[in-house]
């Protein structure tokens, strides 16, 4: 059942092979101005760092689709498989975001779908509407 509220709500799909399987969208968009982009992995782009700045392109790919830009970034979730990887993965969050400053976090976790991926993110950016 929808909800007003809900309908306002915009879904963004990348096309991603889990998203029918596990029935989530790569972005949500809410009414408000925001955007939620869930996690995003590059399994084959190499180590750390490359998967890192790969997994934040597939972010910003959504972010596009609704209108937004790695500028309108106000948070990020960066989760590792190892801590040994925190300072490539910090290198690459740097490099992208060094003028924009988001809140951000850094986990540690024991493992993704994948055991080729290292790194996953999360973005959620703010745009304000236009009133």
């Amino acid at each position: 059942m929808s909800s007003p509220d809900t309908a306002a709500v915009r879904r963004i799909s990348s096309g991603g092979p889990y998203e029918d399987v596990i029935a989530y969208s790569r972005a949500v968009q809410l009414p408000n101005g925001l955007v939620l982009v869930s996690g995003c992995t590059a399994a084959d782009a190499g180590g750390p760092y490359d998967q890192s700045v790969a997994a934040f392109g597939v972010a910003f790919k959504a972010l596009a689709q609704a209108g937004l830009g790695p500028e309108d970034v106000v948070r990020t979730r960066m989760y590792l498989t190892h801590a040994r990887d925190v300072d490539e993965v910090g290198r690459a969050h740097k490099e992208l975001f060094d003028a924009v400053r988001p809140a951000a976090t850094m986990l540690i976790v024991s493992g993704f779908v994948d055991p080729s991926m290292v790194v996953e993110v999360e973005v959620e950016a703010y745009k304000a509407v236009p009133a």
